[in-house]
């Protein structure tokens, strides 16, 4: 039996939805892809600023109608920080202590806005070492580990229930081409991209979903190389998308293709997006983005008529230190000029 407590936590979290909008969906115009339109649906109006908050959602709902929260109970996340942030807010909206797992590099608005929101954070050297940092930390404090890897694919109605997917559809469905071609998405936890690929199916739309990887992650080869079991020792540069393993909300066989976009064309694409919308966003969008740009390009050239939707994840203001700053890009990532140049001949 649910107590009051749980009732009241389930309606604050509900109430908070009802008064948020959807997220906009907004075409972009590229000269050199005349007839194959391209959209953006912009993740980063939700409140926490991040699709994150969508997930967020899920799995405090998911936790509390599972009976593992009650008033007392430490909220725990191994997050790099978007999901820590969305469920900070969470946290605090139902009166929770959360505490973050996450390597030193993040970036450091997210750990202000993490800090901002109630929550506190448990810093590590790797990202390779979150997990068991975050399963010894909900150990010691009695808390509850929310594991966004490993339930993020199955806290989200993939049937419908305004999930990301159903809402990119019933938005599209006054536009020239209402059944997109391709929907892009990288994997992070693997969620989203799940519940892409399972409403396709659902609704039966002749749809492909691709999934766009960075580099130091081991999705890609593993879905080329059908083996689940691989593991890698590297970290992904681009904040939110990429894992040195194939964590279980990762579920391939929803998934018609993927592809390994390098990093210096993820940060790359999120300058030339700027350029082109006034607007910036997070490096994982540029992956996106980049994905989708190809999948355009090939279109183009079969003299296709089609449309592409992919996300726009989070904002760039919070990577001004980092994917907008040239000294670090420069540094940390090298020269990124010649993927500049190609997107620039899109223009």
């Amino acid at each position: 039996m649910m107590t009051n407590w749980i009732t009241q936590a389930i309606k604050k979290i509900e109430a908070d939805s009802q008064r948020s909008a959807d997220t906009h969906l907004f075409k972009l115009t590229v000269p050199g892809l005349n007839g194959v339109d391209l959209y953006l649906k912009d993740e980063s109006t939700h409140p926490t600023g991040s699709l994150k908050h969508r997930l967020a959602r899920s799995l405090f709902l998911y936790a509390l109608c599972n009976g593992k929260l009650d008033e007392t109970t430490t909220i725990v996340e191994a997050s790099s920080g978007s999901t820590a942030v969305s469920e900070a807010y969470f946290a605090r909206m139902i009166g929770l202590p959360f505490v973050a797992v996450m390597p030193r590099s993040t970036a450091q608005r997210k750990i202000d806005e993490i800090t901002l929101y109630g929550g506190q954070c448990h810093f590590v050297d790797k990202a390779t070492e979150m997990h068991c940092a975050a399963v010894k930390l909900a150990e010691e404090t009695g808390g509850y580990f929310m594991n966004q890897f490993k339930y993020a694919e199955r806290a989200t109605d993939w049937r419908g229930n305004n999930n990301i997917a159903e809402s990119i559809f019933e938005q599209m469905s006054k536009e020239d081409h209402p059944i997109p071609h391709t929907i892009v998405m990288s994997a992070g936890t693997g969620g989203t991209s799940a519940t892409l690929g399972r409403f396709i199916r659902y609704k039966g739309h002749e749809t492909q979903l691709m999934v766009v990887d960075p580099e130091n992650s081991v999705f890609y080869d593993a879905y080329i190389q059908k083996n689940r079991d691989l593991t890698i020792q590297a970290s992904s540069r681009i904040e939110g998308i990429g894992r040195p393993q194939v964590e279980q909300s990762f579920q391939p066989d929803v998934i018609d293709h993927m592809m390994q976009v390098p990093d210096r064309a993820s940060v790359a694409t999120i300058l030339w997006l700027e350029k082109l919308i006034g607007r910036k966003a997070g490096a994982s969008t540029g992956a996106n983005l980049w994905g989708a740009l190809k999948i355009a390009q090939e279109l183009k050239a079969q003299n296709k008529s089609a449309s592409i939707v992919t996300l726009l994840c989070d904002s760039g203001t919070r990577y001004l230190d980092t994917y907008y700053n040239s000294q670090w890009v420069a540094e940390k990532l090298g020269d990124i000029s010649d993927y500049s140049d190609k997107l620039n001949r899109l223009n």
